[in-house]
C-alpha cells in the first residue's frame, strides 16, 4: 500500500542486550529448522556470488568496443555508410582537429576554427577490425581532393584520420599506402593524432536515418548508402 511505512524506531530487545530469532518471533526454534535456514542462507550467498561473477565476466568479453574516428567530407554522409557496416555499435558525428574549444556547427563551417567534420564510430573489434573500417573509409568518398567532397567546399571537408594510438596510426599509414594503388591521383588524406573529439549538435546526429527525404539526402546520400548496400549484400553472398 502506497505510503504506508512501518515505524523504524521500532526493536524488540532482549534483556540480556542480544538479539535473536526466538525472541523476535516470539517463539523458540527447533535445532534442525535452525541449521536448514543457516544452510539456505549459505547457499543463497554462494550463489549470488557465482551470478555477480559470471555476469561480469560475460559483460567484460562481449561489451568490448574501441573507438575510430575518421573525416571524409559531410559527417551526415560517413555517418550513413558506417552506420551500416556489422560490428559498428554507433557512429557519432562532431568535430575533430582543430583548436577551438566546444566549435558550434556554424563555427565550423565559417573555417575558422580548424576542425573537420568527422565521425567517431564505437566498434566491437572482434567482428570488425580497424582495418576494415579504412577499407571502408576509402571507398565511402574520395580522399584525393583536397577539402573538398563534390560539392562541399571548405576545409572543414578535408579528408583525415585521427589515430588514438601507435598501433592505429601505423594501421592508418599502411592502409593509405595500400589504397593508393586504387587511385590515379595522390592521396591527400591526413594522419594526425587525436586530441579530442567534439560530438555535433543533437540534430546532425543519425541524420540521413531521420531525413531520408531531405534533398540533400537524396540526391547525395543516398546513392552512396544504395552503392554501399549493394556491395555488403554481394560480401553476404560470397560467404
Amino acid at each position: 500500500m502506497r505510503g504506508f511505512r512501518k515505524p523504524m524506531n521500532q526493536r524488540i530487545s532482549h534483556p540480556t542486550g542480544s538479539r535473536h530469532c526466538s525472541a523476535v518471533w516470539g517463539f523458540a526454534l527447533r535445532p534442525s529448522i535452525q541449521f536448514a535456514i543457516l544452510l539456505s542462507s549459505v547457499l543463497l550467498l554462494l550463489n549470488t556470488s557465482t551470478g555477480t561473477a559470471q555476469t561480469t565476466n560475460m559483460n567484460s568479453s562481449t561489451n568490448h568496443t574501441e573507438l575510430a574516428t575518421l573525416g571524409g567530407g559531410c559527417f551526415w554522409c560517413t555517418e550513413a555508410i558506417f552506420q551500416m557496416l556489422p560490428g559498428v555499435k554507433s557512429v557519432t558525428s562532431g568535430y575533430a582537429g582543430g583548436t577551438k574549444e566546444n566549435p558550434t556547427y556554424k563555427e565550423v563551417c565559417r573555417g575558422d576554427t580548424g576542425h573537420a567534420e568527422v565521425i567517431q564510430i564505437e566498434y566491437d573489434s572482434k567482428v570488425v577490425s580497424y582495418e576494415k573500417l579504412l577499407e571502408t573509409f576509402w571507398e565511402a568518398h574520395d580522399p584525393t581532393t583536397l577539402n573538398r567532397q563534390g560539392a562541399d567546399s571548405g576545409t572543414q571537408y578535408r579528408s583525415i584520420i585521427l589515430y588514438g594510438s601507435e598501433a592505429q596510426k601505423a594501421a592508418a599509414e599502411k592502409s593509405k599506402a595500400e589504397a593508393q594503388k586504387q587511385f590515379s591521383k595522390p592521396i591527400v588524406t591526413e594522419i594526425v593524432p587525436l586530441t579530442k573529439f567534439y560530438k555535433g549538435e543533437d540534430y546532425h546526429q543519425d541524420y540521413y536515418r531521420a531525413n531520408p527525404n531531405q534533398p540533400y539526402c537524396r540526391v547525395v546520400i543516398r546513392p552512396k548508402v544504395e552503392k554501399f548496400e549493394k556491395k555488403l549484400k554481394a560480401g553476404e553472398n560470397h560467404r
